[in-house]
């Protein structure tokens, strides 16, 4: 029988999918309030793998990642995407959203992100929302599953990635 015991603090990560660099800034902003310093921001990356924001966000989308340096508790997750859901709905217009906001969390073996829907990779937290182990670590680098989103299977999102976890193993 294994010990039980309590596991180690994570890298909170948010990914963000917007058209209006000034949306962004104020997401960005409010998330900061939130938890603390920024310790690492992707540069902006054209976001061509779906058309399925754009009815809502419009074209010529962008993404980008940032981490914080103040570590969390893995359980915390759904809080964080209950939160991150409210800052959608604050910053959307009459037309609806204009901003998407992904959070998750990354240790040393695994990237795993929030959502509220569920699929048979997914498992149930609390709260409504479900976890997403979308990539893991292997050889040196991280790796995707055949459910992994095709740009989170990127070079430019493993690289990210990977620096993100180079943080993250000098923080612990």
């Amino acid at each position: 029988m294994g010990k039980i015991s309590n596991p180690r603090s994570v890298k909170l990560i948010i990914g963000f999918i917007y058209q209006d660099a000034c949306v962004y800034l104020k997401a960005k902003t409010l998330l900061s309030k939130k938890f603390g310093e920024i310790d690492f921001e992707s540069e902006p990356l054209a976001f061509i793998y779906t058309d399925y924001y754009q009815r809502e966000l419009g074209k010529n989308l962008l993404r980008k990642f940032i981490s914080f340096k103040k570590l969390v508790p893995p359980k915390k997750l759904p809080q964080i995407k209950t939160l991150s859901n409210k800052i959608e709905t604050r910053l959307a217009s009459k037309k609806g959203r204009r901003i998407n906001i992904d959070p998750g969390y990354l240790d040393m073996a695994k990237l795993v992100l929030a959502s509220t829907k569920d699929y048979y990779h997914r498992i149930y937290l609390n709260s409504g929302i479900y976890a997403e182990i979308t990539l893991f670590y292997q050889g040196k680098t991280f790796r995707p599953w055949e459910w992994t989103y095709p740009d989170y299977q990127t070079p430019e999102y493993i690289r990210t990635f990977n620096q993100i976890r180079g943080v993250y193993a000098g923080q612990i």
